[in-house]
């Protein structure tokens, strides 16, 4: 039996409608991570026996006649860094090699219980710490479009597997855009929630006030549809907005008749040409489809990387300090305390987080908090005033979603600025706890696709996805206006 490519919607209609059984539309997609995962690496711990298990209850609950869920039967990827009883949850680092909680988190849960079926772990750069998943312990992934080229990262797995169909939906973390440019660079849309949208609760932090749990799929439609499941409020995250949750699927037929749609002009310079231009395509496409395109200003947006660098690994610096050999995880034996603690994070941590725990603890020490950490904490607010203003004269902003296209391998990694410098247009979302979202529109160099990213107020995913939609749309259409 053929399976929708990809199409999470049309694979849990089917489902539940008895059209599609689980179990067949599982072993494709295992077929599927069999046959090329070696090649792209998307995976960490692929989990055949559990996920067959899943959609075996599946097909059993329609045949009872119950719904299974609005996602019965849909194959997801859940980055390695999201908690899975009894299943290894590595944050691809060794000093988490095999640590195996004893809960699920509750994105998870909440996933299960709709009747999604995970195939596995996925790949990412090592506590999430990168732009290109070339951190992670266990090897890089692969951009499935071109393995010569990075798929973008710290969520890499999760993009790279479903953009080659190894999942429907894929969930990540975005701290700084790890959702929005991974997306961008495998061509599939990818969305960061407003923080607090989705529940924490298992997720395991890198940096706690910028963190968020969000979708990778092939269309806005999809992800409308992980967001209405997976976005909720959770009593275990404190940090979780007690708000009824929209349909965010009621825009989408809707276009873009009347919206304003905003132009930053003091955006950071630096992308390339071939994204720049398929931006200002975006904008005369918007245009045509009714949107009014209005000029904006948002100046400290200028200063999110230099804020984001000092805030989150300072907020990294004292997330990562559990990983001391004591409790869980792993441990080098010494002949003390001091000496074991030194030898275990040694040897467990990788360079860049090693880095970013350096970064954090020095900002964050006596002398200096002031002058570094305190600083960053008023960019972030100056950076959230601007763009509460700028939502003032627009319904939605729209940016690059990356720099550029697909980069090679090892070109970014001898300079860790050039590499940061990849979440320019990214971070200011996360300082913010604004949603983003990156939607494929068109390609650049190479024929690689570029990303738009498409940014709204706090609880505004659904304009945000409106007009998404309608980008997806133009797209699909060849980008005419």
């Amino acid at each position: 039996m053929t399976v929708p490519f990809a199409s999470a919607s049309s694979i849990a209609a089917g489902v539940r409608a008895g059209e599609l059984r689980a179990t067949d539309v599982v072993d494709e997609h295992l077929a599927r991570i069999a046959d090329r995962d070696a090649e792209v690496h998307a995976f960490n711990l692929v989990v055949a026996d559990e996920a067959r298990a899943q959609a075996a209850a599946v097909d059993e609950a329609v045949a009872a006649g119950r719904d299974p869920g609005p996602l019965a039967g849909v194959p997801i990827a859940l980055k390695d860094n999201m908690c899975t009883r009894g299943i290894p949850t590595t944050c691809s680092s060794k000093i988490l090699d095999d640590w195996r909680p004893p809960y699920d988190g509750t994105a998870v849960s909440v996933l299960r219980a709709a009747g999604a079926i995970a195939v596995g772990k996925t790949n990412l750069d090592e506590f999430a710490m990168g732009s290109s998943t070339e951190n992670s312990a266990f090897g890089p992934t692969r951009n499935p479009l071109d393995t010569s080229r990075v798929p973008g990262g710290s969520s890499g797995g999760s993009a790279a597997a479903v953009a080659a169909g190894f999942a429907a939906i894929g969930f990540g973390s975005d701290t700084g855009g790890s959702i929005r440019q991974p997306a961008a660079l495998c061509g599939v849309v990818g969305v960061k929630p407003t923080y607090g949208r989705v529940s924490r609760y298992g997720l395991i932090a890198f940096a706690s006030s910028l963190d968020q749990i969000g979708p990778f799929t092939h269309s806005v439609a999809d992800a409308a549809l992980a967001l209405q499941v997976v976005c909720g409020h959770d009593p275990l995250d404190s940090t979780s907005i007690p708000e009824p949750v929209p349909d965010y699927t009621a825009l989408l037929d809707r276009g873009v008749e009347g919206l304003r749609v905003g132009r930053i002009t003091d955006l950071p310079e630096g992308a390339d040409d071939d994204v720049v231009e398929r931006t200002e395509q975006a904008f005369d496409a918007l245009a045509a489809g009714g949107a009014t395109i209005v000029d904006v200003e948002v100046p400290a947006f200028t200063y999110g990387l230099t804020a984001y660098y000092l805030i989150a690994p300072a907020e990294a610096s004292s997330n990562l300090a559990r990983y001391d050999g004591v409790r869980y995880g792993m441990r080098v034996d010494a002949p003390d305390t001091n000496a074991m603690y030194t030898a275990t994070r040694t040897a467990g941590f990788g360079d860049e987080v090693k880095r970013r725990i350096m970064l954090g603890t020095y900002a964050l020490s006596a002398g200096y908090y002031d002058a570094y950490y305190g600083k960053a904490l008023k960019i972030r607010r100056l950076m959230a005033d601007d763009f509460a203003r700028a939502y003032e004269r627009a319904d939605v902003l729209v940016t690059p979603a990356s720099p550029s296209v697909a980069f090679p391998f090892g070109s970014k990694t001898a300079d860790p600025i050039a590499m940061y410098l990849c979440d320019t247009y990214t971070i200011p979302a996360n300082l913010t706890g604004d949603p983003g979202l990156s939607v494929p529109f068109g390609t650049g160099a190479d024929d690689l696709p570029v990303g738009v990213q498409v940014l709204a107020p706090a609880l505004g995913e659904p304009v945000m996805l409106q007009v998404a939609a309608e980008l997806e749309r133009r797209a699909a259409a060849g980008g005419e206006p």
